[in-house]
């Protein structure tokens, strides 16, 4: 149920011999808008099912490295690579944030040169992106911790230390989305700031010619 169910916050589950683990995996399209999906993982003790809405990920460079028996893939058990899952779909956040960082970065020159309903527009769809990406990042702080937590058989020692490090990007990344918001909120203020200018110019005319 809780693999099918695609609209659930990240979490972690532990049962008998297996831990569940819902994150959501967030990307780009081609018009450069943030789309998400739900990544589902089942880690037992030797062996890890992860299930995806539809084709398509971050993970070449793990297949890769599995195929070729490169670094420590290899070498250490199922747990390390539950790691390396995770990493890597967090470190794609920061390539998301930078995409978001120069809209928004486009969107005050835009709003600087021309306050428009276009413009009001982008900069609500901006808004939306953040609180998305609000509700998908942040509850993974809370699995990260988690998974460190958990006195499980299913996750050894040196791996809770990969997952610490797991833990401060997530919080990173975190302060980057609240700067971002923060930004848009700016260029809210600021848009309704060039539409008052506007509203007061044409009302000096207006005053002008009744006077």
């Amino acid at each position: 149920e809780d693999v099918l169910d695609t609209e659930q916050r990240p979490k972690v589950e532990e049962f008998e011999n297996c831990l569940f683990i819902a994150l959501k995996m967030i990307g780009l399209d081609s018009n450069n808008d943030v789309v998400s999906e739900q990544l589902s993982i089942v880690l037992g003790k030797n062996w890890l099912l992860s299930f995806q809405e539809q084709e398509g990920d971050v993970f070449d460079q793990i297949r890769h490295r599995l195929r070729e028996n490169k670094g420590l893939l290899r070498q250490k058990n199922t747990d390390y690579l539950l790691y390396r899952l995770i990493d890597t779909v967090i470190d794609n956040y920061y390539f998301v944030m930078d995409s978001i960082a120069d809209r928004a970065e486009e969107l005050e020159d835009a709003v600087l040169q021309s306050a428009n309903k276009k413009t009001l527009q982008q900069i609500q769809e901006l808004k939306r992106e953040l609180l998305d990406l609000k509700r998908a990042i942040n509850p993974m702080r809370e699995v990260v911790a988690t998974l460190q937590r958990e006195e499980t058989q299913l996750i050894t020692e040196n791996t809770h230390r990969y997952l610490r490090d797991v833990y401060e990007h997530i919080i990173q990344i975190i302060d980057v989305l609240d700067n971002n918001r923060e930004l848009a909120a700016n260029i809210m203020d600021l848009y309704m700031s060039n539409i008052n200018n506007r509203m007061n110019e044409v009302m000096k005319v207006l005053t002008i010619i009744s006077t």
